[in-house]
């Protein structure tokens, strides 16, 4: 079950074959139904996530009942309300299954113990974390600097995986559109 995050890791840095043995260590594996619940508003994401198979998404609930959606992740990804998870608390979103996942998870005890006792491991995430920072300030960005057909036109040209796998009511919110606008935009741009 570790094969995509030690395919990642190794993507960015080198793991002896003892190093893969005590990273397995510090993991949790757990599966989930399409659908399902990892984390829900008012809890504590007690999780840093690797996806391993499957697709989540994080979203937020307004008060109006809408849902807003921050992020996906599909194979090679990681999720977590990084803020709840290092603070310890309520998050703000829910984490569920859009389709049904595997997943290695890890509690903050043993996200330290394993940077602790695997030195490159702090190498990796900080190349992650830097890598997210960008990829946040990106996002910003084009939500305030360009149309709704921009921004599609920037995600599926960034990440083309998105339109075939997520439905698109989901890619709307993502974008911070109406269903019925991107529907427009689509049709406009296949007639086009």
């Amino acid at each position: 079950m570790f094969n995509v995050l030690l395919a990642h890791i190794q993507e960015k840095v080198n793991l002896s074959v003892g190093d893969v043995d005590l990273l397995k260590s510090f993991f949790i594996p757990k599966k989930l139904r399409k659908r399902q619940y990892i984390l829900q508003e008012g809890d504590v994401c007690k999780y840093l996530m690797f996806v391993e198979k499957g697709l989540l998404r994080m979203y937020h609930v307004d008060d109006k009942g809408a849902e807003h959606m921050i992020q996906f992740a599909w194979e090679g990804w990681w999720m977590a309300d990084t803020y709840s998870f290092l603070s310890g608390d309520i998050s703000q979103y829910n984490i569920d299954a859009i389709e049904d996942a595997e997943l290695l998870m890890i509690t903050l005890p043993n996200f330290e113990a394993m940077l602790l006792q695997l030195p490159v491991m702090e190498r990796y995430f900080r190349i992650l974390f830097q890598n997210n920072i960008i990829s946040k300030e990106r996002r910003l960005i084009n939500t305030i600097s360009y149309s709704a057909e921009e921004k599609y036109k920037r995600l599926v040209a960034t990440h083309p995986e998105m339109i075939q796998r997520i439905p698109q009511n989901l890619i709307a919110s993502y974008l911070g559109l109406t269903p019925e606008t991107l529907s427009r935009i689509r049709k406009k741009l296949m007639q086009s």
